[in-house]
């Protein structure tokens, strides 16, 4: 479901050839004593969702649930990663090892850095567009880290003017513009818009069962749900957002119309407004 999602969807944000992901994760609290195999905190828990978010589909290409206790870097041995993909992370995923990974597969990293980070520089690039503080070519100077990541990378010091902060990346991209890593880091806010639409949209803040099971079917249904979603909307030319469509066809479950008539007569202001009196809460 998901892989016809993106292929329907595919399209060219940013002009640089290949795919692009980001890849981030998104915690779903639970009743301790309810799901007391999803142990977090002493008195917390929690499951995990980890998304590996095809940025320009606009839909999710992978993803896995951990316990909430789990580091986010680990889930990142699970991805089958593609030759001649980008793949965008927050800094928690500081592995170098899976980095390398990525490297060794022949696709791309753009990783945010950590403030601790030792390396040293190998080359230095003088001219430098707008907003670009740095670029250089750096190896990693720790000993375990040097093993695990044992070429040389980019590091990229980027000033947003936006926001007013500076942000350090790493990728092993050397063949794109500085200002490329740039743009490609900040489309892995849509990722974020993801897991927001999900939570809101989908009703993944309360399980209809209490074993893991039945909590890894319901994100399931849920991402099933939002590609089905995202299908429909492609086939059939559809203006809409991606929430419309989802709030029309949830108050359209028993009616027999066309889908295409049905997106073309519902005024979407009703719908936000409309209540089915023959079914209480169901949509809450």
């Amino acid at each position: 479901m998901m892989k016809e999602a993106s292929d329907k969807r595919a399209t060219h944000i940013l002009d640089i050839e290949g795919k692009k992901y980001a890849f981030d994760s998104t915690t779903i609290p639970l009743c301790l004593a309810t799901f007391p195999w999803a142990k977090f905190r002493s008195k917390k828990g929690g499951v995990k969702a980890h998304v590996l978010y095809d940025i320009e589909a606009q839909v999710p290409a992978f993803f896995t649930v951990t316990t909430a206790s789990k580091h986010d870097s680990t889930a990142m041995s699970a991805i089958h990663y593609e030759p001649n993909a980008y793949y965008i992370f927050d800094r928690a995923y500081d592995s170098f090892k899976e980095l390398y990974r990525i490297h060794l597969t022949g696709s791309f990293f753009v990783v945010r850095a950590k403030s601790n980070l030792k390396f040293k520089f190998c080359k230095w690039k003088r001219r430098l567009p707008k907003n670009i503080l740095s670029d250089a070519e750096v190896k990693l100077s720790g000993y375990t880290s040097e093993k695990k990541y044992p070429e040389s990378f980019r590091i990229i010091r980027f000033y947003d003017e936006e926001d007013d902060r500076e942000f350090t990346f790493l990728t092993n991209a050397k063949h794109i513009s500085a200002l490329d890593v740039a743009n490609l880091y900040k489309k892995r806010w849509l990722v974020e818009l993801f897991f927001k639409w999900l939570k809101q949209h989908l009703k993944i803040k309360r399980f209809w069962g209490t074993t893991e099971n039945a909590v890894r079917i319901q994100i399931s249904v849920a991402i099933i749900t939002y590609c089905l979603v995202a299908i429909i909307q492609h086939d059939l030319h559809l203006s809409r957002s991606t929430y419309e469509v989802l709030q029309i066809l949830s108050i359209s479950l028993t009616d027999k119309t066309p889908l295409q008539e049905l997106f073309n007569k519902t005024n979407f202001n009703d719908v936000k407004e409309q209540l089915n009196p023959l079914f209480p809460g169901l949509f809450d």
